[in-house]
């Protein structure tokens, strides 16, 4: 399986560069697994699709504020840190700007002193173990010095912090969005749980590898980045409980989805928990959990491709992406996004 099996070319003004104002205004791609069918909807039509025994299970991780701006203590370089993920007590593991001028013992200073950050190691891919010192509360220090690392692809300011946020964002450690829930309201999740349907609340923390490019021909030398997520007892009970009662399950998102599939059993049991995972979905994959999948437009050869590829096919995928183009679909984080499902089963009992 080539990588480039996965390529398109996408018109660089397709790429969303701000959230819309009504984040349930999105276009929404709405795909039939089985024949490819496509239908031309609006996000919050998702009711329609969705019916009482359903469970959508949402990624409720929040974005940290995660790159810093500072400089080196001895030379006042300019520096840039993003903070990928917390080791032990105050050492984070980051991606450093220039690295060249960060070997151990460099210390790095951010907001006049307000926190200061010691080289201690290089690790895989050249990242930077950075043990932090500070007064107070390191988040709140973060919140106050810190942006949001938007994906790289995204040039424009971020004028609302809360905007690269979900509205049930609730435990801090992603350096990326789960972008498929930002489409959802308060509203329209209240509509959706009125329906009958359950949400079960997972959590998996997004690591930046999820921007990273494949840089091997053969897809299955692709070795994916480790994130940790977590599965509550009474989280798996509502997916297990949908399962066993017939209902489907709808991932919210490429997360949610890696999250329950990694925390299942061979015979389709979600199990509470938390861990690490590295789980890589290609086309030939077997899902145990989901059913369903509500998604964005991700990018050309991305990993993210291939699992969305391995529910619905290769061929209808890139078809449906060719249509997205055509009709002027937005692209990536803050675009619009796909709903894929198997139409002969979504008739109502």
């Amino acid at each position: 399986m080539n990588v480039k099996d996965f390529d398109f070319d996408l018109p660089q003004e397709l790429i969303a560069q701000d959230p819309l104002e009504d984040r349930s205004s999105s276009r929404l791609l709405v795909m039939d697994k089985k024949t490819g069918e496509l239908e031309h909807r609006i996000f919050r039509d998702i009711t329609e699709y969705l019916r009482p025994g359903d469970c959508l299970v949402i990624n409720d991780t929040k974005v940290i504020p995660a790159r810093l701006f500072g400089v080196k203590e001895d030379t006042q370089a300019k520096i840039e840190v993003l903070l990928l993920k917390r080791r032990e007590n105050d050492i984070w593991e980051t991606l450093v700007k220039p690295g060249k001028k960060c070997r151990p013992g460099t210390v790095i200073v951010f907001g006049e002193g307000l926190l200061k950050g010691t080289v201690v190691d290089v690790v895989d891919e050249g990242n930077r173990l950075i043990q932090f010192s500070y007064e107070g509360i390191f988040e709140e220090i973060l919140d106050q010095l810190g942006q949001m690392p938007l994906p790289p692809y995204i040039t424009h300011q971020l004028k609302d912090k809360n905007r690269y946020q979900t509205v049930y964002a609730k435990h801090e450690g992603s350096a990326a969005a789960p972008t498929a829930g930002l489409h959802f309201t308060p509203e329209l999740l209240q509509q959706i749980q009125d329906m009958g349907v359950k949400i079960a609340r997972v959590t998996l923390h997004v690591g930046l590898g999820t921007f990273r490019p494949v840089k091997v021909e053969n897809v299955l030398d692709h070795h994916m980045h480790s994130e940790f997520y977590v599965v509550e007892e009474e989280e798996a009970k509502k997916v297990n409980d949908t399962k066993a009662a017939g209902g489907r399950v709808i991932c919210v998102g490429t997360t949610s989805c890696r999250t329950v599939e990694s925390a299942s059993t061979e015979d389709g049991i979600l199990k509470a928990g938390s861990g690490w995972t590295e789980i890589f979905i290609y086309p030939g994959y077997q899902f145990k959990i989901l059913d369903c999948l509500i998604t964005n437009f991700h990018l050309p050869e991305s990993t993210l491709v291939m699992l969305v590829s391995a529910l619905a096919g290769r061929e209808h995928v890139l078809h449906a992406y060719q249509e997205a183009i055509q009709e002027r679909y937005r692209f990536f984080s803050f675009g619009d996004a796909m709903f894929i499902y198997d139409k002969a089963h979504n008739v109502n009992d």
